[in-house]
């Protein structure tokens, strides 16, 4: 049994920034097999498991039941036993308030191979995102974290208030949101003094962060009269008045806005990635799905003549990845292009190139088909072009070319479909209006949204990457707020943000 025994992670995803996870708990979850996650980790965090794992939730506030320790401790040694490498993720950092030690014991007590990978946990990550130090040389040259909630089959508590009253630092409450009433009481009656400065983190590093400042004394009674909910730390002491008074964190341009990215999910990476650094909360619904052809033998075929021709020409980054990387498949290597010319319609289609260590012959200056057919006018007569396309789009490339006495063969390279259902929970928060703004980055793209939220989409801003797409927009009565002038996703995003700046 030992031999096929599998080995388990126990990982802290960090606080809640998807960006916060460590390199570490990035490398483990990308070979795990099976991750059972806390409701409170990011599903952006989700993203760096592998595509086949099975990810299970360990349940969640009002859709459900949550597990209790034991049947976790269960889950977790039960994979492990059937051979998986198991990734068990959660919030924070593992040893602080995470009941890893009970989860530890389940593990040694079935003799299942282990590690333990750190976390950004909460109060760090409130500090940093506040501006609020932990200790400081002149008021708190130390600092205490205090669990709020104390195990509820234990004899007694062991928080010691009344020497927690006179601790000679910063005391951080853990999950203390509900039980404040109790605690500051407590601390006020052992001496600390009613005034001592207290903040209340919530959702901290997110950029749905709030602070609410206030005294001991009327802590509670903040909490109650702004309704204030888990998940919050409260920091308790002297430092607050040390707050930096620039915030980095709320300052950024995009900071609490929420910003739904419909691109198909594998190609969504660096716009969520730079999203986020700006701000901004952002969920991913794609509109389209991008796949393999459904027959590769006309793919193949034109791999075969790839030495007759004098331009190939590539409209996408999918169309490079698709193309090149069947070469490669099929036994080949790069020199079956022979000394055909590329074509690139865009930047971002000319890095795909270079990826494969190609580069471009020629890329118009305007992103779009009708500058690049421009282009290729000029020496289409008598020459022998191949189009490198998608399973559906726009004829005016070919049309033009062939007008122009050139020789035009077009291959798939790849299918493009529309989603045909969206999850429910991004349904419902475009019918609440919870987005502030919605990516369009292509006419498929625009399309499909239309036909999947109709007029829930009239509640949050569009942001379309090109005039193209934006016509689209308009011509189905959906108007684009903004529209890139360079026709690219960070030209889209420097769109989003001129916008944001001049509200």
């Amino acid at each position: 049994m030992a031999r096929d025994v599998g080995k388990v992670y126990l990982v802290g995803a960090g606080p809640g920034d998807p960006a916060l996870i460590t390199l570490r708990g990035c490398e483990v979850l990308a070979q795990a097999q099976i991750v059972l996650y806390d409701y409170l980790v990011n599903p952006l965090v989700l993203s760096h498991a592998a595509a086949d794992a099975e990810l299970v939730c360990l349940g969640r506030h009002g859709h459900g039941r949550l597990l209790s320790q034991s049947e976790i401790n269960s889950q977790v040694v039960a994979a492990a036993r059937e051979g998986k490498t198991v990734v068990r993720l959660k919030g924070g950092d593992p040893a602080i308030y995470g009941r890893t030690s009970e989860e530890i014991d389940a593990l040694e007590a079935a003799c299942i191979p282990y590690q333990v990978v750190p976390g950004v946990t909460a109060a760090l990550a409130a500090s940093s995102c506040t501006g609020i130090p932990l200790t400081h040389r002149e008021s708190a040259s130390c600092v205490a974290f205090i669990t709020g909630q104390e195990c509820l089959d234990k004899n007694g508590t062991s928080l010691d208030l009344a020497n927690l009253a006179s601790f000679p630092g910063t005391l951080v409450f853990y999950m203390g949101v509900t039980s404040a009433e109790r605690w500051s009481a407590e601390l006020i009656r052992h001496g600390k003094p009613a005034e001592t400065p207290v903040a209340v983190v919530r959702r901290c590093s997110l950029p749905a962060q709030t602070t609410t400042k206030t005294s001991l004394d009327q802590l509670a009674e903040v909490i109650a009269a702004e309704g204030i909910r888990p998940p919050a730390i409260c920091i308790v002491g002297e430092v607050i008045a040390a707050e930096a008074k620039a915030n980095w964190f709320a300052s950024r341009p995009l900071f609490g806005r929420r910003i739904l990215v419909t691109r198909p999910a594998h190609q969504a990476t660096d716009m969520i990635r730079r999203l986020t650094s700006l701000g901004a909360e952002v969920l991913v619904q794609p509109a389209i799905e991008i796949s393999r052809p459904t027959d590769w033998a006309p793919v193949d075929t034109a791999i075969d003549g790839l030495s007759s021709y004098d331009w190939l020409v590539f409209s996408s980054v999918n169309g490079v990845r698709f193309f090149l990387d069947r070469i490669l498949a099929t036994g080949r290597d790069l020199r079956q292009l022979g000394n055909a010319r590329l074509a690139a319609i865009g930047p971002a289609t000319t890095e795909a190139l270079y990826d494969y260590h190609l580069k471009a012959d020629l890329q118009p200056a305007e992103y779009r088909a009708e500058a690049l057919a421009e282009q290729l006018v000029a020496e289409a007569s008598g020459k022998r072009f191949l189009l490198l396309r998608a399973s559906r789009g726009r004829e005016l490339l070919s049309e033009t070319l062939r007008t122009a006495q050139a020789e035009v063969e077009q291959v798939v390279v790849y299918q493009s479909e529309d989603v045909q259902q969206a999850a429910p929970e991004v349904g419902a928060a475009l019918a609440e209006g919870q987005f502030d703004w919605v990516t369009v980055t292509s006419s498929a793209i625009a399309r499909s949204l239309i036909r999947l939220f109709g007029d829930h989409l009239r509640k949050s801003k569009l942001a379309a990457i090109s005039p193209l797409t934006a016509d689209v927009l308009a011509g189905a009565g959906y108007p684009a707020a903004v529209v890139a002038s360079q026709y690219t996703t960070d030209g889209l995003i420097d769109a989003i943000v001129q916008d944001e700046s001049s509200a």
